[in-house]
């Protein structure tokens, strides 16, 4: 393998294999072969720990929401964090009857998981990536229909695991959306503008999940290198966006000749890291790229990349969005939920699933916690000069380092708005 030219595989789904038993593991025979007669392929130990393990499951959720936004505006930037869309179908599922607790639970990817507390478990994973270091935040709710009678049999194990009470609907639009905003902005610090959508009137359930990030890399930028330069659209437009510099900064590459892309990484504060996809050509289509994604393709990435000194120039980014993801959640086999689920631990009333909005910010510039690169960051001698510059369509996904956890992903086609 030549230096610095990485050729990736996306892993096997989280165990996703032809041959599954009823717990959807591979069977396998003594003869440490599962029954097509093929070796097994050994689980890494990274994803042997439980709140691993379910960060990739959720994680394997969220490149999937991701896939199916994109595809549905495939000329708009897309931000997401999964993690607090699938932090609220999660509780959800505490109150739903087996088959609809089932649909969920594949969609989340737990049908892979052999973990008889998984909402213990993701309360722990929770606690990890919300750390005051890591300059995380994410936040969900379940708010149901006026003068819904809910039982404390769900208030209960809600509270437990995910530290959130449901919110029923007053029925008065302006007070509603008053306190829906009062409780984002407690949860976000304020780091998210106020909604003026109307919650609308027809409302059974509806799923919130809120989430900002501010990151800080562990190398800062100097602010006086910072300038407007060209970010090209496409071969022929360019437009003018400040530009972040570093002449020797270090980071981790490869070069993925199958997905014909220049990956780098820079770490952040906080054992949180940024890994950047960047097409070798601004009109290349990003779907190919988009379509490798997982959990277990990140983690190869994260343990194959070289350290290197490279000219680094970034876009300076302050990214906010606002708007419902439902459009998308219907695609991923959770359609029933808006038409004919099973929600009887809940209440006795009928409901189901009406709207699931997101809202979230992300912003990163020239603050670091250094000068200096680590010291243990030693970059591997080159025999050229290596250049990266993100000046034209990237993808970029924020991973938690500790756990593997997707916070947030985002599409960026024109770095000046979202």
């Amino acid at each position: 393998m030549q230096a610095l030219m990485l050729l990736f595989w996306t892993g096997a789904l989280l165990g996703h294999s032809s041959c599954q038993d009823s717990s959807g593991s591979p069977q396998e025979d003594s003869s440490g072969l599962d029954t097509t007669g093929v070796p097994m392929e050994e689980e890494d130990p990274f994803f042997k720990v439980p709140v691993n393990k379910l960060a990739a499951a959720i994680s394997n959720f969220g490149y999937d929401l991701y896939r199916v936004k994109s595809g549905l505006s495939p000329a708009a930037n897309v931000l997401l964090s999964p993690l607090s869309v699938a932090t609220a179908l999660s509780a959800l599922s505490l109150g739903a009857e087996q088959r609809t607790e089932t649909t969920i639970h594949r969609a989340l990817y737990y049908d892979l998981i052999t973990n008889p507390d998984i909402h213990g478990t993701y309360k722990e994973l929770l606690a990890s990536v919300t750390a005051p270091e890591k300059n995380f935040k994410s936040a969900s709710r379940i708010i149901f229909e006026k003068k819904l009678r809910i039982k404390s049999s769900f208030v209960a194990p809600l509270e437990k695991s995910y530290g959130t009470r449901p919110r029923i609907l007053t029925g008065n639009a302006r007070l509603d959306l008053q306190e829906v905003n009062n409780w984002v902005q407690a949860q976000m610090k304020g780091k998210i503008a106020r909604s003026t959508q109307e919650i609308p009137s027809e409302v059974s359930i509806l799923l919130l999940g809120v989430a900002y990030f501010k990151g800080q890399w562990v190398t800062k930028f100097d602010s006086r290198k910072t300038s407007l330069q060209d970010f090209h659209l496409d071969e022929e437009r360019t437009v003018k966006v400040p530009m972040m510099s570093d002449p020797k900064a270090i980071l981790r590459y490869g070069l993925d000749s199958e997905l014909n892309c220049k990956i780098a990484q820079l770490p952040l504060t906080g054992s949180m890291s940024i890994i950047f996809f960047l097409p070798l050509k601004a009109t290349q289509n990003l779907t190919m790229i988009e379509e490798s994604l997982t959990s277990e393709f990140i983690h190869d990435i994260d343990r194959e990349l070289k350290t290197i000194q490279a000219v680094l120039t970034i876009p300076k980014l302050k990214l906010s969005y606002e708007g419902e993801v439902t459009k998308s959640l219907r695609e991923l086999k959770l359609k029933s939920l808006f038409d004919w689920p099973d929600f009887s631990k809940i209440t006795g009333k009928p409901i189901k699933l009406t709207q699931v909005e997101h809202r979230s910010g992300f912003e990163w510039n020239e603050d670091g916690a250094g000068t200096t690169p680590s010291p243990g960051l030693q970059p591997a001698s080159l025999t050229f000069p290596l250049d990266y510059h993100l000046n034209q369509p990237f993808i970029f996904v924020l991973r938690d380092t500790d756990t593997g956890a997707l916070l947030f992903i985002g599409k960026i086609l024109d770095p000046r708005s979202i």
